[in-house]
């Protein structure tokens, strides 16, 4: 959320910079109602101090045995009027809460302007597609055929867009979780927790979810519980109304979590195999940073994730998010993209963001500086560290033989006890 303060008086820069976006301005109505919120609290105030006045003039009255109905009359009508006017003055206050709680973040000034993802910047690639003399296959046909991948008993049991994992599946699935978390708590410095996989109203209006997208979000009926689309809901409101010790910054937490999305907007993209599915399984990464060391972080977190992709020698290319591509509490996104023979594409499975003070604003997570400082809202960053369904797939399809078979990445082998995945789903 944007400071209101700062809104006031950076009006058309903000209004600029969120332009770059696209689509309708939204803070259209807001010098309008700003205006007359304030000359309504302007006006309330006039008239409690004629109101006030009133008073003392009728105790004066009063004292010197004099009749006060007509001064008595008007103190009513004033009331009345004071009474009309608060009520305004809260309705606008609404109405400028709900701009600022539907206002996307501004995005940063070294985020490349862009309508769409064709004008997202590409900053790195690291390895090579391998060569492959052979036609590659797919995730989704491969998958079942080695007996590890089972998207008709999923759909039997659930629904469409789930996946059953078999055997050396599943232990795949298993093992990548392990090898994220392991490198991320041990080498790159972070903390490991598992939080609830059910979060409130509270957590998901802290790091933007509500109440713009809850239609891409699972309700549990008759109560104030939603699944959780990510680990950075709960973990990122871990510290909501909290005021954190600005030598514990900055904070790095890692989390596994299932993760849960009616992909509402999707509108048949990416509907086969296990590319987007209503749920799966991811290791998040999130951050709590001074504001002027957030920047840094962003690049060191893009850099964490980066490195699982490395140790499992799968190429991939990180690009910078343009304005219009960019989520809605973003300030700055990095997407990695993993090369998917099967697709013959590059393929999201990490985004890396500095959200700035917006989402620690809406969820009141503060640092103070010192001891006799004021306090101040962190920046909070998050980013996968990975996607591990993606990560499944992109093993799955850049290490496939000829013969149909999947050679499990050095990485991984002590986590897995194969070296190979066989027709059955079997170690070799």
């Amino acid at each position: 959320m944007l400071d209101l303060a700062f809104l006031r008086n950076n009006l058309e820069a903000v209004e600029a910079r969120l332009a770059l976006r696209g689509g309708d301005n939204p803070l259209a109505g807001f010098r309008e109602l700003d205006r007359q919120r304030r000359a309504a609290i302007t006006e309330v105030e006039r008239l409690k101090a004629q109101r006030n006045a009133g008073s003392e003039e009728i105790g004066r009255l009063r004292r010197a045995g004099q009749d006060t109905a007509a001064q008595q009359a008007r103190l009513r009508e004033l009331g009345e009027q004071i009474k009309t006017l608060e009520e305004a003055a809260k309705q606008h206050d609404a109405a400028l809460d709900e701009i600022l709680r539907t206002t996307p973040n501004v995005p940063h000034e070294s985020a490349p302007a862009g309508a769409g993802p064709e004008q997202n910047v590409e900053v790195r690639r690291w390895g090579k597609p391998r060569e492959m003399h052979f036609t590659p296959q797919a995730h989704w046909d491969l998958g079942p055929s080695l007996g590890i991948l089972d998207f008709d008993r999923a759909a039997k049991i659930t629904g469409a867009r789930f996946a059953v994992y078999w055997d050396l599946g599943a232990k795949l699935e298993r093992a990548l979780m392990n090898l994220m978390l392991d490198v991320h708590t041990r080498e790159h410095g972070y903390t490991e927790v598992l939080p609830p996989f059910l979060i409130n109203s509270a957590s998901l209006f802290g790091t933007g979810q509500l109440p713009k997208f809850a239609e891409d979000l699972f309700k549990c009926e008759g109560h104030d519980f939603w699944l959780a689309p990510t680990a950075e809901v709960p973990v990122t409101n871990l510290f909501r109304k909290e005021t954190i010790p600005a030598e514990r910054l900055p904070i790095k937490i890692a989390a596994f979590t299932p993760c849960f999305r009616s992909e509402a907007g999707s509108y048949g993209r990416d509907v086969r195999g296990i590319i987007r599915q209503h749920q799966f399984q991811k290791v998040e990464l999130v951050k709590f940073a001074r504001p002027d060391q957030s920047y840094q972080e962003l690049e060191s977190l893009t850099a964490d994730a980066e490195d699982i992709l490395q140790r499992l020698d799968l190429p991939y290319r990180t690009v910078v998010l343009c304005t219009g591509d960019m989520g809605f509490s973003s300030a700055k996104t990095y997407d990695i993209e993993v090369w998917l023979p099967g697709l013959n594409e590059f393929k999201e499975i990490s985004s890396c963001s500095n959200f700035e003070a917006f989402q620690a604003r809406r969820a009141e997570i503060r640092y103070k500086p010192d001891a006799r400082g004021k306090s101040d809202f962190v920046h909070t960053l998050n980013g996968s560290g990975l996607a591990i369904g993606r990560a499944w797939v992109a093993i799955v399809e850049n290490y496939q033989q000829p013969d149909g078979s999947v050679v499990v990445p050095d990485a991984l082998r002590p986590y897995l006890n194969a070296e190979r995945i066989s027709a059955e789903g079997r170690a070799i």
